[in-house]
């Protein structure tokens, strides 16, 4: 299942994926995310479509920015 939501995702990646949502876990994968070159980003996109991407970069914005304040 694609989350729709940010709520969808954080429980996602924290309950069955068992990842900790820091700022630095975020800016690692937006560096990744952000470069439209990476074979990383390009997979992801051929898999989940670019209107997921966008959400998953909306989301880990949130992160980075509520983990960092």
């Amino acid at each position: 299942m694609i989350p729709m939501t940010f709520e969808e995702w954080r429980d996602c990646i924290v309950n069955d994926c068992r990842i900790k949502l820091t700022a630095e876990f975020a800016q690692k994968r937006l560096a990744v995310y952000e470069n439209a070159k990476s074979k990383e980003t390009q997979q992801f996109v051929k898999l989940y479509g670019k209107a997921h991407l966008r959400n998953v970069i909306m989301w880990l914005k949130r992160v980075e920015v509520s983990r960092s304040a």
